[in-house]
């Protein structure tokens, strides 16, 4: 799967792939500077109510709160960002702007290096291991 520069919401070209660290993974596909935007996550405006009752029993899900009260559902979204895995060790950031979920290179991004972004906290709380296997590793989300 690959998702091209011509996209709305993405502002450098990526690529969805197998990831070492779990299912897919969203891929730089050319190099990308530290705080240089790579895209705009995109989904379904949710209540922070729905979202957690969508999410209760999978393991899998593309949900993120963005304020108290409102959250963004990716999972049925066609956004590559929607991909992103986790790392205790990210190389982007995720930054809430007016109700956007920007995606924002912390440090430069070489060519085929799979994007990642810490999750903070999360539904899991503490049950899920992390498999970023990065030095320093939490080893859960």
């Amino acid at each position: 799967m690959s998702f091209a520069t011509s996209s709305a919401n993405l502002s450098v070209a990526v690529t969805v792939r197998r990831s070492r660290i779990d299912g897919y993974g969203v891929f730089a596909t050319d190099a990308v500077l530290a705080a240089v935007r790579i895209g705009a996550l995109t989904g379904e405006p949710v209540t922070v109510a729905e979202g957690r009752r969508r999410v209760v029993g999978r393991q899998r899900i593309m949900l993120v709160e963005i304020s108290d009260s409102r959250a963004i559902d990716a999972t049925r979204s066609e956004d590559a960002l929607r991909f992103t895995n986790h790392s205790c060790r990210p190389n982007a950031q995720i930054s809430l702007a007016q109700g956007s979920i920007e995606f924002v290179a912390l440090r430069d991004i070489a060519p085929g290096e799979e994007i990642t972004v810490d999750y903070g906290a999360t539904h899991h709380e503490g049950r899920l291991a992390c498999r970023c296997a990065q030095s320093g590793c939490l080893g859960w989300l």
